[in-house]
């Protein structure tokens, strides 16, 4: 009986987490994209205009990102200003609660049919290179390397802490003007 008391509040914390990872990663997204050459390469292959979405089915927490030009990348929040390009859907929220707190790898989440790809797939596995990036550096090493297929070999420690706090520092100041607006 206690059991069943609880479930509701776990579910309820698991979609506040994922909601929260959704927001700092769509934040860190934008920083990434303004601090880093790989990333910015990884998107300028993507047009202008393209608005990739993460989202948890059916109507959950979600992010949605568009490039602007340039190799930049846009946070709009949870909801897109017109129909997405790509978009990967999480089938449950347990599911996304064991990618983004880092328990499974996006790829193993994949090949367990955790998740579904709509859209081109060369473009979502573009933005899974960019996701894996951000969390090189955004994460400590060693529950990076639990988090990416392949952890990064020419990302070294000083790289990896400047652009780190770079991209920390330009997460807090959008939180902050989001706030104030």
């Amino acid at each position: 009986m206690d059991i069943k008391r609880f479930q509701p509040l776990a579910s309820r914390a698991k979609r506040q987490y994922v909601a929260l990872m959704f927001q700092i990663m769509g934040r860190a997204l934008q920083a990434v994209s303004e601090v880093d050459q790989e990333v910015q390469q990884e998107a300028q292959a993507l047009p202008e205009g393209f608005l990739f979405e993460m989202m948890v089915m059916p109507d959950g927490p979600s992010l949605v990102i568009e490039h602007v030009g340039d190799g930049r990348l846009h946070y709009h929040g949870s909801s897109a200003p017109r129909p997405v390009n790509v978009s990967i859907r999480f089938k449950h929220i347990t599911h996304a609660f064991l990618v983004l707190s880092f328990q499974e790898k996006t790829s193993v989440a994949f090949a367990n049919d955790r998740m579904l790809v709509d859209g081109d797939v060369s473009y979502a596995v573009r933005m899974t290179r960019v996701l894996n990036r951000l969390e090189a550096f955004i994460l400590p090493r060693f529950v990076a390397r639990r988090a990416v297929k392949e952890y990064p070999k020419n990302l070294h420690l000083p790289e990896k802490l400047i652009s780190a706090a770079q991209i920390y520092l330009k997460v807090a100041t959008h939180f902050i003007q989001t706030a104030r607006a």
